[in-house]
């Protein structure tokens, strides 16, 4: 399932609301295919506890890339202090 429908699902779940194509399409927050959209809709409804899966993986790499950008900036704040000194 593509991530920004796993989103636009999720967003219409937590509003009560039972996800149609359409519904989900209008959540949508980037271009997607249509049938991407469909197979999303399908995907949801022969298993709600799909969504979860995906809201999971999206945690983790928000996790990975904070981690990454912390190690980004404690480089350049060392690079920084060493520019200073010389």
């Amino acid at each position: 399932m593509h991530p920004a429908v796993a989103r636009a699902i999720k967003k219409l779940v937590d509003s009560g609301k039972t996800p149609t194509v359409a519904l989900t399409k209008s959540k949508l927050t980037q271009s997607v295919a249509m049938p991407d959209v469909i197979s999303g809709v399908a995907a949801y409804k022969q298993d709600p506890t799909c969504i979860d899966h995906y809201q999971e993986v999206e945690e983790v790499v928000k996790a990975s890339s904070q981690s990454q950008l912390d190690r980004i900036e404690a480089k350049l704040d060392k690079l920084i202090a060493l520019l200073e000194k010389s």
